[in-house]
């Protein structure tokens, strides 16, 4: 099993996410007792939302390069950034690592074009929701991204921000979440992916009016595939 590395603490409460994710999916696929072969470096998540609201993204990209080295020195043979906001620097994370740097985007953009879906809403910090560097990735795989109102993007990054990043779920925040899908279905959206790691907090991603993709968890899965697959290539082999 490859080592995967994990930059993580953007919040802790989805790193949590990932490390159940990736574990419980290699106890899946090997049985017995086997985890996950995993190193975690955990920023302060303090030190980069003080960095974002002031606009520095170069200090966010320090922050993550620093991490990344320091996971690639700790022996990590591959890693991934669990959050989808700091994926704003990732081509500067994968540029001074010389190891591979799983991005969110690509794996819930092959999974939506398996599926057939063409026509998605994607939510998230005001960033990810707004610029490109989550959604040209989904585009790409010619997927139309519908437009959201500026008052509910306003509306999820308090939420994220102000609630879920905090490891708080508020009743009263689901409820609109399921408002905005239930409106976001009148308008023929096929599916929403929720590009926000802590929004699965929020959202039944099992239970909703419309099918709701979570980056984090097909992110953990492609992870896991990434971990096995020299294991796999050898038994085939043998």
């Amino acid at each position: 099993m490859r080592k995967l590395g994990i930059i993580g603490g953007t919040s802790w409460s989805s790193t949590a996410l990932y490390y159940d994710h990736i574990n419980r999916a290699v106890a899946q696929r090997l049985g017995g007792f086997h985890s996950a072969r995993l190193v975690l470096e955990s920023v302060d998540f303090a030190d980069l939302i003080a960095l974002e609201d002031a606009n520095d993204w170069d200090g966010v990209a320090k922050l993550n390069i620093d991490a990344a080295q320091r996971l690639q020195a700790a022996g990590a043979e591959g890693m991934l950034m669990a959050c989808n906001t700091t994926h704003k620097v990732y081509d500067a994370v994968a540029a001074n690592v010389d190891i591979p740097v799983l991005h969110i985007a690509d794996p819930a953009g092959d999974r939506l074009a398996a599926d057939r879906i063409g026509r998605v809403a994607l939510l998230g910090t005001r960033f990810t929701m707004t610029e490109p560097y989550v959604r040209s990735r989904l585009e790409s795989r010619g997927i139309d991204l519908v437009t959201i109102d500026p008052a509910w993007i306003a509306e999820v990054d308090r939420i994220i921000f102000e609630e879920l990043a905090r490891g708080r779920v508020v009743r009263d925040s689901q409820r609109k979440l399921k408002t905005l899908m239930t409106e976001l279905a009148k308008h023929k959206v096929q599916a929403v992916v929720l590009g926000c790691t802590e929004l699965a907090l929020a959202v039944d991603t099992r239970a909703n009016v419309i099918p709701v993709y979570d980056t984090a968890a097909i992110h953990a899965r492609a992870a896991v595939e990434w971990m096995l697959e020299e294991a796999e290539q050898a038994r085939a082999a043998a």
